[in-house]
């Protein structure tokens, strides 16, 4: 019957268009996701400046909140000594404090730098400043205040505190800040913060008519500060290039030249001062990559993922059409093995039923050929029932003493009378005898024999039989000068139902000899291999256990 060579096509066209969509994928993902990482980045160079400035302010915050309200501690009980003994903790622990100026105050008392207001006199005492060099805090006494503006100012908020200042609460942190605190650029005046009871005392003295010799201690400092001594800490060490402080004012040149800048302003004294921050596109660019990476790399395992699927895929299908297509080539081939043996016993029984007289030589004709096609029959329903019952494991092995001369001639005789023009040869080395399943044996025999004289051409013809002893194994060696088999094809032609396309499988095959002898070769506990050359020939090796 017709071979229809294009029943079974893989579409790869299918699986280019696959490819290629897998491919774009790819691609349209990491370039979105590289675009995405850089957006990002850009996003955070400009939001994540806020995080170093804490950092960067994080010394002065603590000075202004913890360091400073100290002074209100001493209760205006400061002098000389203590408050240089206070300034040293400043300078140690707060670089950027370069000065400090130590008031001395009195309530209560009049002198030479004095603020009357309110029917009350603040004044100052003493003053003091202190600085540090060379790890060391210096102090000088000073005739008078380097700037008596920040005096004045505190004395005058100080003394309308005092006089308008609702004793029967506790005032609240915003009244405190304006009358207490005094921030103005680089500097910071502060005085200790009054108790209700010290205000009730100096209420009592503004509403007496006559100065009284009643006076009590303030304290009051000045804290000059330095910017530039503040310690920069770029956390985003990855973000930004290069972190500095400069003035509010400040316009680099080069803000044209290629690279990102942003700034953010430094808060209460240093309120004329911002971190300037500047990164090249290419140091940018390196922390985009470095970010890209693992998820390029997930992208990546993504689409790898997606190709095993689709490969996982299409080797299902592919298996599941060389099933079919064995399922499909043994129905074929099978309905014509019996087929033609039907036909020709259909023929020959209706010749046998006719209404002709038959001579005695037409009936033992159509006698033989009506035993012929049922051995036929008979031979292939066998095969079938044999190797279902070789896979099932439902036969023994029944072993017994042959001859391997004798056994191998008798097939060799057999087989010279079936096809006159098969020459057949063999040779026996070191072995004589040995115990094996002479039926089981007989049927590797007959289908690597007949599949030698099947798949070799009509003037090559020939098989060549080997038994040789090597040390505890028999080994029979199958040597034709056949067609020969494709070096692809080697590990499939023990598959069950499988045919190798030629020539000489067009009829007459079902892909069962093969796959039957392998299946009784290790029923009995051995091995077959083979070696082909295309043209050339085949060598079959049947590797049993010795036994003698």
């Amino acid at each position: 019957m017709p071979v229809y060579k294009n029943v079974y096509r893989k579409n790869f066209s299918l699986i280019i268009i696959f490819l290629v969509l897998i491919s774009v994928t790819f691609v349209v993902a990491l370039f979105v996701s590289y675009n995405l990482t850089a957006k990002y980045v850009e996003n955070e160079f400009s939001s994540k400046k806020i995080e170093v400035l804490e950092q960067t302010i994080k010394p002065y915050n603590d000075f202004f909140q913890n360091k400073i309200p100290e002074i209100t501690s001493y209760q205006g009980f400061l002098d000389s000594a203590s408050a240089a003994k206070y300034a040293t903790s400043v300078f140690h622990d707060y670089a950027f404090v370069k000065k400090i100026v130590f008031y001395d105050v009195l309530i209560g008392n009049k002198s030479n730098i004095s603020v009357q207001r309110n029917n009350l006199d603040i004044s100052i005492r003493a003053t003091y400043q202190y600085w540090y060099q060379n790890n060391k805090t210096y102090g000088a006494k000073q005739s008078l205040p380097a700037d008596e503006s920040d005096f004045k100012e505190m004395a005058v908020k100080l003394s309308d505190f005092i006089a308008f200042s609702d004793t029967t609460r506790v005032s609240t942190q915003d009244e405190l800040f304006k009358t207490f605190w005094d921030v103005k650029p680089d500097k910071i005046t502060y005085t200790n913060i009054l108790r209700r009871e010290d205000i009730k005392i100096y209420r009592e003295l503004q509403q007496q008519d006559n100065i009284t010799s009643a006076s009590y201690k303030q304290n009051m400092m000045t804290f000059h500060l330095d910017p530039y001594l503040l310690k920069v800490k770029n956390t985003r060490h990855e973000l930004y290039q290069s972190v500095s402080i400069q003035p509010v004012v400040y316009d680099p040149i080069d803000s044209e030249g290629g690279k990102l800048i942003t700034e953010v302003s430094f808060p209460g004294a240093f309120s004329d001062y911002k971190l300037f921050f500047s990164s090249g596109q290419g140091y940018l660019t390196q922390e985009i990559n470095r970010r890209f990476m693992p998820i390029g790399a997930a992208v990546l395992l993504i689409s790898l993922f997606l190709v095993l699927i689709g490969w996982l895929i299409y080797r299902n299908l592919n298996v599941n059409i060389k099933l079919f297509k064995l399922q499909y080539d043994f129905i074929n081939n099978f309905t014509h093995e019996f087929k033609t043996p039907v036909s020709v016993i259909k023929i020959a029984g209706s010749n046998l039923r006719g209404d002709g007289e038959l001579t005695e030589r037409q009936r033992k004709h159509y006698g033989k050929i009506l035993d012929e096609e049922a051995d036929k029959l008979n031979e292939l329903m066998n095969k079938l029932l044999s190797f279902t019952q070789l896979e099932n494991k439902s036969i023994t092995l029944n072993k017994e003493e042959i001859v391997i001369e004798a056994f191998v001639s008798r097939y060799i005789d057999t087989f010279k009378i079936k096809y006159p023009d098969f020459k057949l040869y063999y040779k026996v080395s070191g072995a004589h005898t040995f115990y094996t399943d002479p039926v089981l044996l007989g049927s590797v025999f007959q289908n690597l024999i007949e599949n030698a004289y099947k798949y070799s051409h009509p003037q090559k013809r020939e098989l060549r039989i080997n038994i040789v002893h090597e040390k505890r194994n028999i080994v029979f060696s199958f040597i034709d000068r056949g067609i020969g088999i494709p070096r692809e094809e080697l590990n499939n032609i023990f598959k069950k139902f499988y045919r190798i396309e030629n020539q000489y499988n067009q009829n007459g095959s079902v892909g069962l000899g093969l796959a039957f002898c392998k299946e009784l070769v290790n029923f009995m506990d051995g091995e077959i291999t083979v070696q082909s050359k295309v043209n050339e020939g085949s060598e079959f090796r049947v590797t049993l256990p010795y036994e003698n």
